[in-house]
Order: structure tokens, then C-alpha cells, then sequence
């Protein structure tokens, strides 16, 4: 408890080197922990910090540490009138133990805090929300810092609880904790993974990817589909849908080659519509490549996928996948993911606010970098579905080809944070990967032979 008490203090020093610190507390050890923090920083002379014990009582030896360097114990009355003066809440009323909902008599405090745009520092989590529960309720203390310890977890990184998160630190105090089976994608571990050329690559060694996707109906997910593709680097792209589309694609999109031939991945799905869907399907199940597939595809799966295959529902369609309502697979999105990825022996990628990619071979759910919400609109599903194809092509096995497009995309839209439609998003992934090249030190941006390009080889 000291040493997190100590992290906490040390945060809550450089969010307000002066002013006025409320410290919040329940009667569990996240209080304790709070109790703690509030007589570490009134020790150093430079704030006042006060206590509001929200239940009447808090942790015994909290209460003692606090009292004896003379802090200020308030009144629900006191902190009323007093809050307009606070620089800065620490937030330690319930933790991870604490079930979703605040306690009803702090609603109002929440929403002062809210309105008077008062600095929050959450101790583990805010309260209000549960540790691993991906909802948000109506009433949260919501943070502009959390701090947390040993590992995040759920409620820090899937929205739409991590809205009320602000930025998540994690501080080490030496807790041992089982292995998680989430994982957090970060920008290091795409500019890690992603299948960078060498000098040495051509267009078929970087993936020759088949595209059968669109109808007369919904022509735009062709186009959408074959520019995810081409923009996240796909060394060469057949398209095999209807002879139109080929026309809208070569006009727009003149590197992309017409017909059948050799590839190494397939995408379909993407705007079928069920007419003839089936038909369109079958062959393409038969090459034995790994596929992806997403939207219409998804209602004619067979039991047994290509090895290395992707499934890209959304929840609406991952909810028919399983043969449930929409709520089940929003109510448990990492537990209803696992079971399509364990059913069809393959890897799920979930699609919504928060992206989830299930991996059946590992027990894990991966969790891709978030995107602004602008990308909820019609079309980003299927410039998604590209760029997996580009990464399934490349050879990369289907979870980390999900985990790092969904992050690169998300990177994507948040160059262009605005109502961008998803194609002009789509033209933004190559500064992105420019970026992720220099990240990861990638000596070859030009593909020119320099010493140090052939000594990374």
C-alpha cells in the first residue's frame, strides 16, 4: 500500500505542483492507498490537501497516517462548498474491487467535477467503473489521469469505459500477477511486426493478393476493398469481381491487375449481397490459401477454414455467427470473440469502438491501438478487410496481420481526425508506416543498398 501510495503522490505532484488537493476515499484499501498519498504530499509544505471519507468511515491506518500530519477531514457539506477551489481530486472510493455504479450519494460530486472541469486522478480505476467490465454506467467519476498498477485492465483499454479512463499510467510496485490472456497493441509492436521490404524484395515476394469483393448493389466496397490494399503496400492485387467494379477500380486504382492468377491470400465478402454469394465463395474455398472474410461471406462458412484464415465480423454479425442477439456479443465482446475463434478453429477479428482480435492457438484476446470514433462509418469496414488481406498475403499469420491492420488504420484516422471518408483515411497510411519505419529504425525507406541496409539483412 506505502509504495503505491508513493506512485500516486509522485503523479499527483506533477499533474499540480501547487494548490489545493481533495483526496476521495471509500472504506476499502484503495482509500488506504489515497489516505497514504494525501500524507505524502502535504509533508512537503507546497499544497493543502484535504479528505472527504464518503461512506463516514475509511481505512483505520490511513485515517491515523492522515490525521497525524494534520489534514482536514470534510463534510459532505464542506466539500460542497470548497470544491470550486480544488486544483486537483484523487479519486480512491472504490478500485478494482468495486462492482460498476457510483455510490449514489457522489453522483453529485462527479458532476461538479465534470462542470467545474476539475483535474481527476484515479487510483486503479475510476470509480464507477469495474475492472474488467468494457461498459460504462450513467454515473462515473471519470478521470483525466488513472494510475494503476502491475498491468492494466480491461476497463483501461475497451471502450466505452476507457472514455472515462483519460491517459492510463501503469507503475510497477512489485505485485506478481498471473498472466493476462489480453494484449494491448502499441505502436512499437507494429513498427515490430509489420513486413517491411528489404532491397532484395519484388512485387510477388511482399504478397499477391485476390480480391473478390462488390455487386451491382454495393459497388463501393470493391473500390473501398481494393484501396485498404493498395494503400497499406500489398506487393500486387487481382481483382476478380464482377467486370463494372473491374472499370470503377482501374479508374481510380490503375496498378491493380484484372483476372485470376497466383496469390498467396484471398479477401471476399466485402458488398456481395446474397445473391449468388455462395456461388462466388466456393472456388475461392477450394485454393486452400488463407483467406479473409468478411460481411456476406460470413453466413457460408464451412466447418473447417483454410489454415491461417480470418474472420472479420461485426458484432451484429459475429451475434448471427453464434446463433445469439446482438446485446450477448456487446455485453461480453472478448468472451463471445474467443468462442468464434475456438468454434471455427481460426482468428476472429471483433470490429467496433474497441477492435478485438481472438487468437485460439495462444488463449488470447489482442486488443488493436484505438482509433477516433470518426471511423464508424460505412466503408471502413471494408478498407479494414484490405488491409488484413495485404497482411495475409505478406505471409504473416492472421493474428498479428488483424492486430496490426486494425492499429494501422486507427493510426490512419487520427491523422485525419474528422469526418474523412474511409478511402482518404486509407491515403494516410503511408505516412503512417513512414513514421513506423523510423520508429523501428527500418535503414531501408528508399530501398537504397547502403552498408547499414545490408547489415540489418
Amino acid at each position: 500500500m506505502l509504495r503505491a501510495a508513493d506512485q500516486v503522490a509522485e503523479l499527483a505532484e506533477r499533474m499540480v505542483p501547487s494548490g489545493t488537493i481533495l483526496v476521495v476515499v471509500g472504506p476499502g484499501n484503495n482509500g488506504g492507498d489515497g489516505l497514504f498519498a494525501a500524507r505524502k504530499l502535504v509533508r512537503d509544505g507546497r499544497r493543502q490537501v484535504m479528505v472527504w471519507p464518503v461512506a463516514g468511515t475509511a481505512h483505520p491506518q490511513g485515517v491515523v497516517a492522515a490525521r497525524q500530519v494534520g489534514i482536514r477531514f470534510l463534510n459532505d457539506l464542506e466539500v460542497g462548498r470548497l470544491l470550486p477551489d480544488i486544483a486537483l481530486v484523487i479519486d480512491g472510493i472504490t478500485g478494482i474491487g468495486g462492482r460498476t455504479g457510483l455510490p449514489e450519494n457522489v453522483h453529485w460530486f462527479a458532476e461538479m467535477c465534470d462542470v467545474l472541469k476539475i483535474p481527476v486522478l484515479a487510483i486503479d480505476i475510476p470509480s464507477g467503473l469495474a475492472a474488467e467490465d468494457h461498459h460504462r454506467p450513467a454515473h462515473v467519476l471519470a478521470a483525466t489521469r488513472t494510475i494503476t498498477f502491475a498491468a492494466p485492465k480491461l476497463c483501461h483499454l475497451a471502450q466505452p469505459a476507457a472514455s472515462a479512463c483519460g491517459d492510463v499510467e501503469v507503475a510497477d510496485i512489485g505485485l506478481e500477477l498471473p498472466k493476462s490472456n489480453l494484449r494491448q497493441m502499441q505502436r512499437m509492436d507494429v513498427a515490430r511486426w509489420w513486413p517491411w521490404p528489404t532491397p532484395y524484395t519484388d512485387k510477388y515476394s511482399r504478397g499477391v493478393l485476390g480480391i473478390d469483393t462488390g455487386s451491382d448493389r454495393y459497388p463501393g466496397a470493391a473500390v473501398l476493398s481494393v484501396t485498404g490494399a493498395v494503400y497499406s503496400g500489398a506487393g500486387m492485387i487481382r481483382f476478380t469481381g464482377p467486370d463494372r467494379l473491374a472499370d470503377l477500380i482501374l479508374h481510380k486504382l490503375p496498378s491493380v491487375t484484372v483476372g485470376s492468377g497466383r496469390v498467396e491470400a484471398w479477401l471476399v465478402g466485402c458488398g456481395w449481397s446474397e445473391e449468388g454469394a455462395e456461388q462466388r465463395f466456393g472456388p475461392i474455398l477450394e485454393s486452400g490459401v488463407p483467406l479473409v472474410i468478411d460481411a456476406d461471406a460470413l453466413r457460408y462458412l464451412p466447418k473447417r477454414l483454410p489454415e491461417g484464415s480470418l474472420l472479420t465480423p461485426h458484432a451484429g454479425e459475429l451475434a448471427e455467427l453464434l446463433g445469439i442477439s446482438r446485446p450477448e456479443v456487446e455485453d461480453d465482446p472478448v468472451g463471445k470473440a474467443y468462442e468464434a475463434a475456438e468454434r471455427w478453429e481460426t482468428t476472429v477479428l471483433l470490429k467496433g469502438a474497441t477492435q478485438y482480435i481472438a487468437n485460439p492457438f495462444e488463449k488470447r484476446v489482442t486488443l488493436a491501438i484505438a482509433g477516433p470514433s470518426w471511423t464508424a462509418q460505412a466503408g471502413s469496414g471494408d478498407v479494414l478487410a484490405g488491409i488484413c488481406g495485404t497482411l495475409l498475403a505478406a505471409g504473416l499469420p492472421a493474428p498479428k496481420a488483424a492486430a496490426l491492420a486494425a492499429s494501422v488504420q486507427a493510426m490512419a484516422a487520427a491523422r485525419k481526425p474528422g469526418p474523412f471518408p474511409p478511402d482518404v483515411v486509407a491515403q494516410a497510411i503511408p505516412e503512417v508506416l513512414v513514421h513506423l519505419a523510423e520508429l523501428a529504425d527500418q535503414p531501408v525507406l528508399a530501398g537504397d543498398l547502403t552498408p547499414r541496409s545490408i547489415a540489418a539483412q
